[in-house]
This record gives C-alpha cells, sequence and structure tokens, in this order.
C-alpha cells in the first residue's frame, strides 16, 4: 500500500472508492507525496497519469482523480493507487512543475545574491507552469473554505514548500539579521514568491509576464534593504545603549 502522508491517517479503500475519509489531523505541514515509481509498468503508469493530469489543468480544469483517470483510459481504481486524493494529484502536478526549483542550491555567497539568484531561477517556471500553480492555489483556497465551514471530506492540501526554500536561499542574511528580522522577512518574501503577484498583477493590473517578475523583484529587493536598515539601526542603538550605560552610571554615584 502506497503511504499517502506521515501527517495524515488515511483509509486508502476509502479512496479508491472516490470517497475520502475525513482527515482529523490539523497540522499546517505542507503536503508531501511519495517519490513517484522510477521503473517498470508502475512508472509508465504513474508518468500516463500525471501526463494528462498536467494537460487538463493546463487548459484551465481543475481535475479529480476520476476525471484524470478517464483522460487517460485507466480505471479509477488504478488512478486512485497513484492519486488517493486531489492533495495528492496537486502535490505530484506542483512537483513536476517545480522540482528543479525545490533542490536548487544558489551558488553566491551573499544572502541577496543567492535570493536574487533564486528568483533568477524560478520565475521563468512559474510564467511557464502558471495554469497548474493557480490551479493548487484554487485547491488551497477551496480546501480553506470547506474546512472552515467543517464541510471538508477529503484529504486537505497544504502550500507551504516556499519556506524551505526561501530559508536556504536566504540563509547568510540569518546571522546580521538575528532569528526574529530574519523569520519576518521569510514571511514577507513568501507573498511575492509564488503564484500570488501573478494572479493580483495580471487579474487586477492587466500586466504582462516581464511586469510581474520586475514588480516581485523590486518589491524583494526594498524588502531586503529594509530588513538590513532595520538591523542595522538596531544594532547602532545597542551599541548607543552599552556606550551610554557606564556614563550614567559614573553619574549616578
Amino acid at each position: 500500500m502506497r503511504q499517502v502522508s506521515h501527517i495524515f491517517q488515511y483509509d486508502t479503500t476509502h479512496a479508491m472508492l472516490g470517497h475520502p475519509r475525513v482527515m482529523t489531523d490539523k497540522s499546517h505541514a505542507a503536503t508531501s507525496a511519495d517519490p513517484p515509481p522510477d521503473r517498470g509498468a508502475r512508472a509508465r503508469t504513474y508518468r500516463l497519469l500525471l501526463d494528462h493530469a498536467m494537460a487538463l489543468v493546463r487548459h484551465g480544469q481543475l481535475v479529480s482523480v476520476a476525471e484524470v483517470a478517464a483522460s487517460a483510459g485507466v480505471s479509477r481504481a488504478t488512478a486512485y493507487r497513484y492519486f488517493p486524493s486531489r492533495a495528492q494529484l496537486i502535490t505530484a502536478i506542483v512537483e513536476e512543475s517545480l522540482g528543479p526549483v525545490r533542490s536548487f542550491e544558489p551558488a553566491a555567497a551573499d544572502g541577496r545574491a543567492r535570493l536574487q539568484e533564486l528568483f533568477d531561477r524560478t520565475f521563468p517556471r512559474f510564467k511557464e507552469f502558471e495554469p497548474q500553480l493557480r490551479a493548487a492555489l484554487q485547491l488551497s483556497l477551496e480546501h480553506w473554505a470547506r474546512a472552515r465551514a467543517g464541510t471538508l471530506q477529503e484529504e486537505p492540501f497544504r502550500r507551504g514548500h516556499r519556506i524551505k526554500i526561501l530559508e536556504r536561499a536566504a540563509a547568510p542574511l540569518r546571522r546580521a539579521l538575528g532569528e526574529d528580522r530574519f523569520n519576518g522577512l521569510l514571511r514577507a518574501l513568501s507573498i511575492i514568491y509564488g503564484i500570488e503577484p501573478y494572479v493580483v498583477l495580471k487579474d487586477i493590473w492587466d500586466a504582462s509576464d516581464a511586469e510581474v517578475e520586475a514588480t516581485a523583484r523590486w518589491m524583494a529587493d526594498a524588502l531586503i534593504r529594509a530588513a538590513v536598515l532595520d538591523a542595522g539601526k538596531s544594532a547602532l542603538t545597542t551599541v548607543g545603549a552599552a556606550i551610554a550605560a557606564p556614563a550614567r552610571r559614573r553619574k549616578a554615584s
């Protein structure tokens, strides 16, 4: 039996019949999936299903596992053995779209330069796989609304892999910024690193792909500069207080 995720208890019998069991785990860890089979008939079937899923999503459809099975010409039971839920299916689609980005290690030593490298590597893939990433966002929003209403009847799809991606790229800034400020920078960058700027700038501002990328880069650079400047001011304040303290003690004595 294929393991769905280490954070969920999941009834695969129900999943194969198209009736997933209600999830009770409230963890917000990002949804993850097992590595795909790498050889033989299982690998070919997995590839067939994933290729059809990618194509359906590219044509504007937030697909179900059953729809992918029908498109690929395989039984639902077979499809559910590979993708027991929509969360697992969309996770595989996103992994196919962004896999190289998730394992990318910038070459630069400087944190700002590493983040610039990451943006260089990532935004062309955001543009190429925009429909797939919008589908992931759509499923995440649907599951949030259903969970809030208490009507979610399938494994919830959780996003969040960008946290580790940004943390790895920005790591040299951690010491200079301090833990709290570094985490604050990651949170701010996570708003503009992903499909979200495409949704806002294209859907509201009718921006081009180039304009989306330029705006996101400008915002990222501004956020990094602000964090570094804030850290510098904090350090100066600390040094100033340390210098002034002996003088105050002498005056008091």
